[in-house]
């Protein structure tokens, strides 16, 4: 089977529905949920019911890849062996969720990342990146994309764009495998100012699908069609 191209957009949602319409229209090229994510989404009920969600996208979106984040923060041991429950799952599109560090600052994720990647083959999306330094240390230690979170990044006061260029090229001249993943997204610019700064995915809000589609200009057009086509009936 030929490798599949990774292409830019990811949505950023947990809604069977939502996502099945995107896949239809060739738009949804990957699935990122979050315990936040789902909880807006009225998925409660602890860990049985966000696996049978879990499996449902995943199995929707085959071959795409689903990340599935880790509930489990504590320390290495405690993520490696959620981790491999996970993976355990079935689903062979599932990548693992790891924050880039701990709630307090601990250093053990770089460590389980590095150990999920090199030693169980299994793929992981670093997540709560916020600058370009950290997601190098992210892309060294051997994770399958880095998700720099560049809505939070502008939130501060800062361009993300130059932290996804910095990031790009620093992937780029060592030839790390690393995906950057551009999230947190705050608005439909995003998205091409993300792409063209170098992220090789953005992870899209599907209602800035419609915002990036629909344009004044071109319902006018097309009304405009449909009333002439009308005269020459």
């Amino acid at each position: 089977m030929p490798q599949l191209i990774q292409l830019p957009l990811f949505i950023d949602s947990g809604d069977i529905k939502e996502i099945a319409k995107y896949l239809k229209m060739g738009l949804c090229h990957g699935v990122t949920t979050n315990p936040t994510i789902l909880v807006k989404e009225g998925v409660t009920g602890g860990s049985a019911t966000i696996k049978k969600r879990m499996l449902e996208i995943a199995k929707l979106i085959h071959p795409y890849r689903l990340s599935v984040e880790l509930t489990q923060n504590d320390n290495a041991q405690s993520m490696l062996a959620e981790a491999k429950d996970i993976i355990s799952w079935g689903a062979p599109n599932i990548d693992i969720k790891v924050p880039v560090h701990g709630p307090n600052g601990e250093l053990d994720n770089l460590e389980v990342i590095h150990t999920l990647e090199n030693e169980h083959d299994i793929r992981v999306n670093c997540t709560a990146i916020m600058s370009a330094q950290q997601g190098l240390l992210a892309a060294l230690a051997g994770a399958s994309y880095v998700s720099l979170f560049c809505g939070r990044v502008n939130n501060m006061g800062y361009d993300s764009r130059e932290e996804v260029k910095r990031l790009r090229t620093l992937i780029d001249q060592y030839g790390l495998k690393s995906k950057i993943i551009a999230a947190s997204t705050r608005e439909a610019i995003n998205i091409m100012e993300w792409i063209l700064a170098g992220a090789h995915i953005v992870t899209i809000v599907p209602a800035f699908i419609t915002t990036m589609l629909v344009h004044p200009y071109s319902k006018e057009t097309v009304q405009m069609f449909l009333a002439d086509a009308k005269k020459n009936r």
